[in-house]
């Protein structure tokens, strides 16, 4: 008969030594751990025919290496033989209590949790919902009382269970940020086909917690040399988010939010407790009725900031770069070389640039939010309402993030464990409307419903843009990727002061990225589209007009001419022999051929989408100095009706060319990339067309 061992772990005072009495109805037998004078306590005992030993080991509160105990426990752990974990928590104080769990859990060993003390958690109005603590560890909690013996037998006859059953592992999440790295580490080794009996995520893990043994080990590794400066970088970003250098406080803040968010979504009190400063700032913000509208209002106070404050500068950056504009000409003259570096270039870069302050105040405002640990409250707090339409609450970090970049937004999806909550996630985050598409939308708020109005404008889009996701997420869950929901716990970090060195980073981070775009991508773009524009010459017809405008006589008559002109150029130019073959496919929903080629491009980039037509009206109607203003040209050429169209197809189709590769790399397979562009140009086709029949209505 093979003997089963298990090690009993716990903190002090959990009655470890009391359930064990209680399981074998027998004294421990004492004595002392090789080498030190702590006490060594088993027991061994036959339960249904099968022989089980437990070895009771030194209560710690944590697996670190500061006191007798806790090295004589690690080191067991860590070295010895035994076929599970049992870990004894207080029911009472489960938050302190899973501190310690966290810990074993990364030791990826068989596990079992034993709620000790439940009888007591009674009398104090605890309730435990230990089905859902389980699914969130990923071991079974098993409620028991030492004292009264209930629950002993179903304890013990789990743990012979899970002795038979394989090994699965824990379900342990970071927050996001050390996953980020965890999986840059990963993926590094995965490339390399780096060959250790650790998995992959244990050696990141272990790197990340700066732990001696792992570094030794990897020393004298070949691969050390071109791992070592991807470490650092690693470290560097979460001694940046931490605030500290000090590795092991960073990981004990994730057990103690992991822990925290645990109890959170799975205990409940019946009487009243005296709260912390903290839980009265929750009380508001993430009650179950008053939540959402504080969020919301949040939301729409952040948009009307973003365009409020961002026009201010607008004016000034859009002033300039006509100037600029109209410098170079002079400098290079009317011809060819200075058109393009006027009208391409300078037009197309210019007109990006313009709404870099939006971006700058939009990026400012979520991380604020982020720093101040209040988005993983509205994480917690949209669970419920995210489950109603088949998403997982952590749903809620990858979605938000969308608002920012869809790039980071499909990487921070890999949080969620399940692959087809993952895959939900993974296809409408493109209907959180990205930072790149904040141009498009302050550009035609701007120019069709006025300053005063473009703020309300702002945040109904965004917050539409939302709502339709979460109903397209319904339709993927009930008809395409089905199954039952996953359990939800975020890391729940305390309130604090907004980190100015973490906001002033990832503001200036995102702003750079911006502009390198600008400098590089969109220049190229932008030319692209001014030489298409331009090309292939027609000498006869700009003779033909030249004498007209020659012998016109208003300056009116030559204004007219002039762009008549313009007009039949760019119809028989290559942008527009492409825009009018294709022209046919948006016309139902209120597009010209301008429209459509600026859509097309920002398959692209949808910074492109402004620059193009940017390029494209700069050499429409009223060219003259006083009406150059994209904006002004807008709204001339524009209808209404075509401009809500336009602005809710952007909202919705198909993602820039960068994220849809990232997309297609998170998903696993190109295929699902093409369901991706058939999924979303069937939705914004529809919305636009509905909008724009809408429009004409009213």
């Amino acid at each position: 008969m093979k003997e089963l061992v298990i090690a009993l772990v716990g903190q002090p005072n959990v009655g470890k030594s009391m359930l064990i009495n209680s399981i074998a109805n027998a004294r421990l037998h004492v004595g002392n751990f090789s080498g030190v004078t702590v006490e060594k306590a088993e027991v061994s005992f036959v339960f249904h025919e099968h022989a089980i030993k437990i070895i009771d080991l030194p209560g710690t509160y944590s697996l670190n290496d500061y006191t007798q105990d806790e090295k004589v426990t690690k080191d067991f752990l860590e070295n010895e033989h035994y076929d599970l974990i049992m870990n004894v928590v207080d029911a009472t104080n489960l938050e302190r209590n899973l501190f310690l769990t966290n810990q074993l859990l990364e030791l990826d060993k068989k596990m079992i949790v034993a709620l000790n003390m439940m009888d007591e958690a009674h009398k104090e109005g605890i309730c435990i919902d230990h089905e859902q603590l389980s699914s969130i560890l990923g071991v079974p909690c098993i409620k028991v009382s030492a004292a009264t013996k209930r629950g002993i037998g179903k304890l013990i006859n789990r743990t012979i269970d899970i002795s038979h059953f394989p090994h699965e592992k824990a379900k342990l999440i970071y927050s996001d940020v050390v996953e980020e790295e965890i999986e840059n580490l990963s993926s590094f080794l995965q490339e390399k086909n780096y060959k250790s009996d650790f998995s992959y995520r244990e050696i990141s893990v272990r790197l990340l917690k700066e732990e001696p043994k792992m570094y030794q080990k990897m020393h004298d590794e070949p691969i050390w040399i071109v791992m070592l400066p991807r470490i650092r970088d690693a470290l560097n970003h979460l001694y940046l988010h931490y605030d500290t250098k000090d590795s092991a406080e960073i990981f004990a803040e994730e057990n103690a939010a992991f822990a925290k968010g645990a109890v959170i979504e799975t205990v409940s009190h019946k009487k009243s407790i005296s709260r912390s400063v903290t839980e009265k700032i929750d009380a508001l913000l993430i009650h179950k009725f008053f939540g959402i509208p504080i969020f919301i209002i949040l939301m729409w106070a952040l948009f009307q900031l973003t365009f409020t404050l961002g026009s201010i500068p607008m004016d000034w950056i859009d002033a300039f770069f006509v100037s600029l504009g109209n410098y170079a000409k002079t400098i290079f003259g009317n011809g060819e070389l200075g058109s393009m570096i006027a009208d391409g270039a300078i037009s197309g870069v210019g007109a990006v640039i313009m709404f870099l302050p939006n971006i700058v105040i939009l990026f400012l405002g979520i991380a604020l939010l982020e720093t101040t640990g209040y988005m993983a409250r509205v994480a917690f707090l949209l669970d419920g309402f995210f489950h109603r339409f088949g998403l997982h609450g952590k749903s809620f970090i990858p979605l938000v993030t969308g608002f920012g970049c869809s790039v980071p937004a499909y990487m921070s999806a890999r949080t969620l464990k399940n692959n087809k909550d993952r895959l939900i996630t993974l296809f409408i985050i493109g209907f959180m409307s990205c930072g790149a598409k904040l141009p498009v939308y302050v550009l035609f708020a701007g120019a069709f419903f006025g300053k005063e109005s473009a703020g309300n404008v702002l945040f109904l889009i965004y917050i539409s843009g939302a709502f339709i996701g979460l109903f397209a997420a319904k339709f993927l869950k009930l008809f395409v990727f089905k199954g039952a929901d996953e359990p939800f716990v975020m890391e729940m970090p305390k309130y604090r002061l907004p980190s100015l060195k973490l906001i002033w980073h990832t503001v200036v981070t995102k702003a750079i990225m911006y502009l390198r775009k600008a400098g590089t991508f969109i220049l190229g773009a932008s030319l692209l589209v001014w030489f298409a524009s331009n090309y292939p010459k027609y000498p006869s017809i700009e003779a033909e007009y030249a004498q007209k405008i020659a012998m016109a006589q208003t300056n009116a008559e030559k204004v007219h001419l002039q762009n008549e002109q313009a007009k039949i150029l760019l119809e028989k130019s290559y942008l527009g022999v492409v825009g009018k073959s294709t022209d046919v496919l948006f016309e139902p929903i209120g597009f010209d051929w301008k429209m459509t080629i600026a859509i097309e491009s920002g398959l692209a980039a949808k910074e492109v989408v402004v620059s193009t037509l940017g390029v494209l009206y700069a050499l429409g109607s009223n060219v003259d100095e006083q009406n150059e203003s994209l904006l002004s040209e807008i709204s001339k050429q524009i209808p209404l009706a075509s401009a809500v169209s336009f602005i809710i197809f952007v909202m919705f189709y198909l993602p820039c060319m960068a994220a849809s590769i990232v997309f297609a790399k998170e998903t696993g397979s190109y295929k699902y990339l093409g369901y991706l562009v058939i999924f979303t140009t069937a939705i914004s086709w529809g919305l636009a067309f509905i909008g724009y029949r809408i429009t004409l209505l009213l």
